[in-house]
C-alpha cells in the first residue's frame, strides 16, 4: 500500500508525482550503457502499488506491445489511487538480439531473486528484486509462448493464492490455469514475498497477435479498475466465459518430419480425436497426431519441422467454466 514517499534507487516519488527511473544493469561490449526504464505514476490518494511488467524474455513482443499501448493510450498521471510501476522491457539484451535469453544463454526467469555479482541474467533479476519488488503489492507479468509455440490467451497464477485467483477472474481471459511455482522464477520470488502475481500468456514469440494484445490490455485495465488504481471506464466491457484449468499435459511427436496441425488452440477436443499429422519429406508416410485425453488446446507448436518427442499440443483438463 503506497503511503508517503517511495524511493527507487536514488529517486524519491511523493504522492502525485510521476517520472522515469533508469536502473543500470550493465554495458554492451561497445561500452553502450544498458538500463531498465521504470515508469512511475502516483496518485494523491493512497492505495495499492501494482507492477506492470513485460519483456522478461526479450523476444516475447506481444507482452511488450501490451504494456507499450497501456503507457501510450492511457492517462496514467491521473490515477484514482495508489501507484503504478510500469516496466515495458526488462530483458533489453534479449530484445535487441531477438532472443529469449541474455548473451550468456541464461534465462532471466530462472535467475530470481538474483545477485548483483552473478551472471548477467542474475544481475537483471536482482535489479528488479532489490529496487522494485519491495514497494509492490501486485504483479502483472506479460508473456508469450516461446520457441515457435503459440499460447491461446490465458492467465496463470499460483495454486491456492486466493487474491490471485480473484484477480484472474476479474482479468477475464479465455483460460485460467492454476499451477505450482517454478524454482528461481519471478513468480516463486513473488510468492515468497507474498505478492499476488498474474502471468498473462498470449501469442507466440517474435510475432504480434492483435487478439492476444487486445485481451491482455483489456484484462489489465479490468484488474486495475478492480483495485481502484484506475478510474472505471464510462462504457463497461462485456465479459466472456473463462475456463479454469487445473491440470495440463503435452501431446508429443511420436515421429520426426513435417508437422501440420488441423486443430487450433482454443478448441475443445475429445480423446482419440485427430489434431494434426507428421509427414516424411519423401511423401511416403503420414502419422496422425491424436489427442491423448479430453480437454482444451491451450497452446500448440507452429514449427513446420519437428523431431520425435517435441511438444506439439498443450492440453488443459479438469476444467470448469466460470462466468
Amino acid at each position: 500500500m503506497s503511503q508517503g514517499d517511495i524511493k527507487i534507487d536514488r529517486t524519491v516519488f511523493k504522492p502525485g508525482d510521476s517520472g522515469v527511473v533508469k536502473l543500470n544493469v550493465g554495458r554492451l561490449p561497445s561500452d553502450t550503457r544498458i538500463t531498465i526504464q521504470a515508469h512511475i505514476f502516483r496518485a494523491l490518494e493512497e492505495g495499492p502499488v501494482a507492477l506492470v511488467l513485460a519483456g522478461v524474455h526479450g523476444d516475447e513482443i506481444n507482452g511488450i506491445e501490451i504494456v507499450r499501448k497501456f503507457l501510450k493510450d492511457h492517462e496514467l498521471d491521473k490515477l484514482k489511487s495508489g501507484t503504478l510501476i510500469v516496466i515495458p522491457l526488462l530483458n533489453i539484451y534479449g530484445f535487441i538480439n531477438f532472443n529469449r535469453y541474455v548473451p550468456d544463454g541464461k534465462d532471466v526467469n530462472r535467475s530470481f531473486p538474483g545477485t548483483l555479482t552473478g551472471s548477467l541474467a542474475s544481475r537483471i533479476a536482482r535489479t528488479l528484486t532489490k529496487y522494485i519488488l519491495p514497494h509492490v503489492d501486485y504483479i502483472f507479468d506479460f508473456h508469450t509462448g516461446g520457441d515457435s509455440r503459440f499460447n491461446y490467451p490465458q492467465i496463470r497464477h499460483t495454486r491456492k493464492d486466493t487474491e490471485a485467483s480473484i484477480l484472474a477472474s476479474v482479468f477475464n481471459p479465455p483460460f485460467i490455469i492454476e499451477s505450482g511455482v517454478i524454482l528461481k522464477s519471478l513468480r516463486k520470488t513473488a510468492r515468497d514475498l507474498k505478492i499476488p502475481t498474474l502471468i498473462y500468456e498470449g501469442g507466440e514469440s517474435v510475432r504480434l497477435n492483435g487478439f492476444a494484445i487486445e485481451l491482455g490490455l483489456n484484462g489489465l485495465i479490468n484488474c486495475l479498475e478492480h483495485l481502484n488504481i484506475l478510474k472505471e471506464r464510462t462504457l463497461g466491457r462485456s465479459r466472456i466465459p473463462s475456463i479454469t484449468i487445473r491440470k495440463t499435459s503435452w501431446v508429443r511427436a511420436s515421429y520426426s518430419g513435417i508437422f501440420i496441425w488441423t486443430k487450433a488452440s482454443g478448441t475443445k477436443v475429445v480423446k482419440g480425436e485427430k489434431l494434426g499429422s507428421i509427414n516424411d519429406a519423401n511423401g511416403q508416410k503420414s502419422i496422425a497426431v491424436i489427442a491423448s485425453r479430453e480437454g482444451y488446446i491451450i497452446g500448440h507448436n507452429n514449427a513446420s519441422v519437428v523431431n520425435q518427442g517435441d511438444a506439439l499440443f498443450h492440453i488443459g483438463y479438469e476444467s470448469e467454466i466460470i462466468s
